[in-house]
């Protein structure tokens, strides 16, 4: 079956791609494979350098990428352009950092030479969304590249443009052959490529069913991996916060990627002593939001990135009204070509309805009122998923209470939850295991070996 690239505000079909042949995958595995053997034994300062001169080609081509991350999924153009800049900057900074983080690390024994050498793994193949088509990507490869691993990437079906340019740009900046390559296959295949003996390691960016099954497969061929997974982060606003702020940063948070993130912030929990005003001005900025066009300049919310997507989320909203939850805004999906819904509010969410246990890909909020501090926190972590999350309140014993408490493996306070080369990022509980970025990032997939040098 052909591998095709859709625009979702049209529904057309741009390109049409064969997958790879066996043969072809297994020639490309073993590039893999021997490119590694040379790849490793280059100095930090190659790697770091082959990253600069990638970030310098990101950042002079990033109006055409931007352009093709719209064509094929659907964000408007100016946040794609942006992650594309955010890329380079991802380039850049491991460039400056990762080879401070990946230097010998000693250990305090007397009469000997003790240390930790971090060495690279090898092939490490990379399973990646659409969502973020190339910062989900460059986010792996620049800490994977520099700690002197290669790299294998399966990009989602819908974005296999995205997918060529990206090989295509870190080849222009000089990546030998083999180093990186993108694999034009089916998820199908996917099972097959981690059980090859010359594939060291895996990181998957998707969901629970599709974690769950790198996973396994990872596990029963003892090959590191880490695993991003869904999220349905919570936003709790108590009395304390600036109200204007929270509501600004909640729409934004919640319509950014046109709602397409794992880290959007999607069960808003408020207070119940400005519960009813936050919720009044929440609805009204989210019913204001221009949905169209996404390369237009004045366009707020673009399509979902596939007819699918806009099918299963109208399924969840209208089963959690069906349910019992009360419509605010939104809810329908509109008329004509694309995969358009608008900005979608539900509060008095029912137990047990898709709005309760399910992750919304797309632009709806899910409202709850608290009592207190307490019932925000039981809100929060009744939930099978544990990505990110923020809590807006200026009340410091409030504030180290949701850090503390609330089941996340990011929590952010008076700020939306983000991904940024800086700081690590991932989840707990069904939203994933292992770390990217930062320090993590770089040590992903390396071998932390212990040498002890006597006398």
């Amino acid at each position: 079956m052909a591998i095709e690239s859709v625009n979702p505000a049209t529904g057309e079909t741009s390109r049409s791609f064969e997958p790879l042949t066996d043969e072809q995958l297994d020639e490309k595995l073993g590039k893999a494979a021997d490119a590694f053997r040379d790849w490793r034994r280059t100095s930090y300062d190659e790697r770091a350098a082959l990253l600069r001169r990638t970030a310098d080609l990101l950042d002079e081509e990033a109006e055409d990428l931007g352009r093709l991350a719209t064509l094929e999924m659907g964000k408007t153009l100016a946040a794609a352009v942006a992650e594309v800049r955010k890329s380079a900057k991802g380039c850049r900074w491991y460039a400056d950092h990762g080879p401070d983080m990946l230097a010998d690390e000693p250990w305090p024994v007397e009469g000997a030479n003790v240390f930790t050498r971090y060495e690279p793994l090898g092939p490490v193949l990379a399973i990646m969304p659409w969502n973020f088509p190339y910062w989900q990507v460059f986010r792996f490869i620049a800490p994977a590249l520099v700690a002197g691993n290669t790299g294998l990437l399966k990009h989602a079906s819908n974005v296999p443009q995205v997918a060529l340019r990206i090989e295509d740009v870190l080849r222009r900046a000089g990546c030998p052959d083999g180093v990186f390559q993108t694999l034009l296959v089916s998820s199908g295949a996917i099972e097959g490529i981690i059980d090859d003996d010359r594939v060291r390691a895996v990181t998957l960016t998707g969901s629970e069913p599709a974690g769950r099954a790198v996973a396994a497969a990872a596990g029963r061929n003892i090959k590191t991996s880490v695993l991003e997974l869904g999220g349905s982060d919570v936003f709790i606003v108590m009395p304390s916060a600036d109200l204007d702020d929270a509501v600004a940063n909640a729409v934004t948070s919640r319509l950014l990627n046109n709602g397409q993130s794992c880290v959007n912030a999607k069960r808003f929990v408020l207070h119940r002593d400005i519960a009813a005003e936050f919720t009044e001005k929440f609805v009204a900025r989210m019913a204001a939001q221009k949905v169209g066009d996404p390369m237009a300049e004045d366009t707020d919310l673009g399509p979902l990135s596939t007819p699918d997507g806009l099918e299963t989320l109208h399924q969840q909203v209208t089963d959690t009204v069906k349910a019992g939850a009360r419509l605010l805004t939104g809810g329908e999906p509109l008329d004509g070509p694309g995969n358009f819904y608008p900005p979608t509010v539900l509060t008095d969410i029912p137990d047990g309805s898709p709005g309760h246990r399910e992750e919304f890909f797309g632009p709806v909020a899910l409202v709850w009122e608290a009592a207190d501090a307490d019932e925000a926190i039981r809100i929060a972590n009744d939930s099978t998923f544990g990505l990110g999350g923020s809590a807006w309140t200026t009340d410091p014993e409030e504030q180290q209470r949701f850090v503390s408490e609330v089941e996340t493996g990011m929590m952010y306070i008076n700020k939306f939850t983000e991904s940024t080369p800086e700081v690590p990022f991932g989840g707990a509980k069904n939203s994933g295991y292992g770390r990217e970025l930062a320090t993590f990032g770089a040590r992903s997939f390396v071998n932390p070996k212990t040498v002890w040098i006597a006398g």
